[in-house]
């Protein structure tokens, strides 16, 4: 049996009516009066009320010749991997057409939605990466029109970096504007800004929220929480590189949550000592040591068996495995957002670099859901055809299937088609 040697504190169930009453009020208004509303809530949340919200070529043009010619290497060699990656996929999705019976013509058509929104979280961090995710895979997917908005950092615009990526990534029309008036004006439009058919992207508890209430009137990637770690180790794990990987995912926030599970004691317990070292030096310790000391958890278990039992349970957002047999857990683990084999890959590369995208699922999703690829942003549809004689032949079992159900109109439709072509 599972055995604790470290427990994530017991948190009050978060009464969320008020940040729901909140979003409401806000999309209500944005809704209703527009750009006023954006513009009114743009000063009152961030501080910020430019002449427009959107970000012009001049400006772009300007942040470019601002960055080093390396930190737009960098940029570039991240975004291909990502854009690499996600041609892949799209690559197996695909049409087809098939004849189930003589003269009955099935078919799928792949159709990427004409419009979508980036939301690019600012807050602690610049995350330009949230810009190579959810910018560049709709495009590959095919989308005509991409709009990124991100929030101003300290009421000075976009952080730099983070307005190269979003260029470079592909977006079409680049806003600086942020949280629940952002995603309002993506989805009810704007002067100058048409709405979009799905938003996508992670921020704070008010942008999920607000994801949450739009999503019917466009479409969602998914619902986000706090990120999520777990390393499964055994022995053989480096006690020194699990305990970084876990402080890794902690520095983003004292509500992030971490898991280790361990097929040996003495192994946890060395990682455990190591985080403690680790935590003395750590820059950004203050964020980090709050998470994980809230937070953390460290679960001993007796077989690999049971190591599934508990990881897919958990299904965390990122699941690294650093074992010596991890195809196993490859091959049987079920509940994840994105995997990590082996030591040599981290939660960080698939954050940043590696091509892999880092839109995934938080709370337990991972147990209905993956995370953001190319197919969030393609309509997989669906078209049928028939010759006469099929037609004739279907239409009396299609008859009688609608009569079983009383729905009697329904098989006069096909009743007339078994009349005029035969039986």
């Amino acid at each position: 049996m599972a055995q604790y040697l470290k427990k994530a504190q017991e948190r009050p169930e978060q009464d969320l009516r008020a940040v729901g009453d909140l979003v409401r009020e806000v999309l209500d208004r944005v809704r209703r009066d527009g750009e006023a509303a954006v513009r009114f809530y743009s000063k009152k949340f961030d501080q910020w009320d430019p002449p427009g919200f959107r970000v012009s070529a001049a400006e772009v043009e300007k942040t470019v010749r601002s960055l080093s010619t390396l930190e737009k290497e960098d940029i570039d060699f991240c975004q291909a991997q990502i854009r690499n990656f996600a041609e892949k996929q799209r690559e197996v999705i695909s049409n087809f057409e098939v004849e189930t019976l003589p003269g009955i013509h099935l078919g799928q058509k792949i159709i990427p939605v004409a419009a979508s929104g980036s939301y690019i979280p600012g807050g602690r961090y610049p995350m330009l990466a949230s810009a190579h995710m959810t910018v560049i895979t709709p495009k590959v997917a095919g989308v005509r029109r991409v709009v990124a908005c991100t929030p101003p950092t300290k009421g000075q615009g976009i952080h730099p970096a983070t307005l190269y990526s979003m260029k470079a990534g592909g977006a079409d029309e680049i806003y600086c504007l942020g949280g629940v008036q952002a995603l309002a004006a993506l989805a009810y439009g704007m002067e100058g800004l048409e709405p979009v058919d799905m938003i996508v992207g992670a921020g704070n508890v008010y942008v999920a929220e607000a994801k949450r209430q739009l999503f019917g009137r466009v479409g969602i990637d998914l619902l986000a929480g706090p990120t999520e770690i777990l390393v499964l180790i055994d022995e053989t794990a480096d006690p020194y590189i699990v305990a970084a990987d876990i402080l890794g995912q902690a520095e983003h926030d004292p509500n992030a949550r971490q898991a280790l599970v361990s097929l040996s004691k003495a192994a946890a317990e060395k990682v455990m000592a190591e985080i403690e070292v680790q935590l003395k030096t750590l820059p950004t310790r203050e964020i980090a040591a709050v998470s994980w000391g809230n937070n953390g958890e460290v679960i001993i278990v007796d077989s690999p068996e049971e190591a599934l039992s508990v990881c897919d349970d958990w299904a965390p957002e990122h699941l690294e495995v650093q074992t010596a047999d991890w195809r196993y857990y490859l091959e049987h683990l079920t509940n994840y957002g994105s995997l990590f084999l082996g030591e040599e890959t981290t939660v960080a590369y698939g954050d940043k670099s590696i091509g892999t995208n880092h839109v995934l699922p938080t709370m337990r999703a991972a147990r209905y859901t993956g995370g953001l690829y190319v197919g969030k942003f393609l309509k997989v549809v669906t078209y049928q055809y028939a010759t006469r004689e099929a037609s004739g032949k279907l239409g009396a079992v299609c008859e009688r299937a609608c009569n079983y159900e009383n729905m009697l109109a329904h098989g006069i439709s096909c009743k007339v088609r078994v009349e005029k072509y035969g039986r």
